[in-house]
């Protein structure tokens, strides 16, 4: 069973940071691209970054660069989205996607920023 599992998602006060993480399981992890996603509330899904198999760090959206950095460990099966400098825009749901389409989701993580 495909499956990615996302944690990290946290309270956090703006200027802060945390490192969002999602673990692959049930397939070949280093072959496939890996997309980060979000959602907030009231609003549509947002593409957030992308990184491909080999490692190369991903374009990011313009609204969190300089913040966010994608990375990944193919060893662990987990790809990671630190974000530093948060911003109360940043709250949402964050997900990750597997593949260049997007094939298949985590169930997402919440990131709530507020003094």
């Amino acid at each position: 069973e495909v499956k990615l599992a996302e944690s990290g998602g946290d309270l956090v006060q703006p200027g802060g940071s945390l490192r969002l993480s999602c673990a692959g399981s049930g397939f070949t992890f280093g072959t496939y691209d890996m997309n980060r996603t979000r959602q907030a509330p009231g609003k549509g899904p947002e593409w957030v970054s992308v990184i491909n198999c080999a490692d190369a760090g991903g374009p990011l959206t313009d609204s969190v660069k300089g913040r966010f950095s994608i990375s990944r460990d193919n060893a662990e099966n987990t790809v990671y989205l630190q974000v530093i400098s948060v911003k109360l825009e940043d709250t949402a749901v964050y997900y990750c996607a597997g593949g260049w389409a997007l094939d298949f989701w985590g169930q997402g993580t919440q990131v709530t920023v507020s003094s």
